[in-house]
């Protein structure tokens, strides 16, 4: 219901071919964000990175090496704020702040700016609004749950395990997530290269 009545929004990119989009929320992050580079390096994998304003002004330097191995940046607001409770104004105020921030560190100027609402929190006036800013929402098909300590890393890798072409997933770089991204990661890559899907970025 929720997909159907945001419809205008990204949850996946339906194509016949064996392609996955892997996505991380709430970097960078010290340790945890140079992991990820190298595992997807690992594996030639492309992945987008949706970044918090302030992680980006505190760590320029991993925000850097994020964009020089070749991935794509999107924005997840400058203070992680919930959509639900916050004022149009403020909210936009946020991710027009993290789009400063992006753009300050990085020479990234393309016209179509990725967005994706911390929470997954959005009202509708928030996400007309962001659209005629130039935003593109992108939401997800397949949650690994990472950042969740009622499931076990084996339970994440279950979930983001059902993932088929098109689908988009989501984990974070961020110390919460780390134990068991740390765990889910290395796998979801390893079970998908060997059935022969490519890793690319939005």
């Amino acid at each position: 219901m929720v997909r159907w009545f945001f419809s205008n929004y990204t949850w996946k990119k339906p194509t016949s071919k064996k392609v996955l989009y892997l996505t991380f929320d709430d970097g960078p992050t010290p340790k945890i964000t140079t992991w990820v580079l190298q595992q997807l390096k690992n594996y030639n994998a492309k992945a987008t990175f949706f970044c918090i304003g302030n992680n980006i002004e505190k760590h320029p330097d991993l925000f850097h090496n994020i964009i020089q191995n070749g991935h794509t940046i999107g924005n997840h607001s400058q203070n992680h704020v919930k959509g639900l409770k916050t004022p149009l104004k403020n909210y936009i105020e946020d991710i027009e702040a993290c789009n400063l921030s992006i753009k300050k560190h990085s020479n990234l100027n393309t016209k179509t700016k990725l967005f994706r609402p911390p929470f997954g929190q959005l009202k509708s006036n928030q996400g007309k609004k962001l659209q005629k800013l130039g935003y593109k929402i992108i939401m997800w098909s397949v949650l690994s749950f990472d950042w969740e300590s009622k499931y076990t890393k084996q339970n994440c890798l279950k979930f983001a395990l059902k993932a088929k072409q098109g689908d988009i997933i989501v984990m974070h770089d961020s110390l919460k997530a780390s134990k068991h991204l740390e765990y889910i990661l290395p796998r979801i890559l390893e079970h998908y290269n060997n059935k022969g899907y490519l890793f690319k970025a939005l």
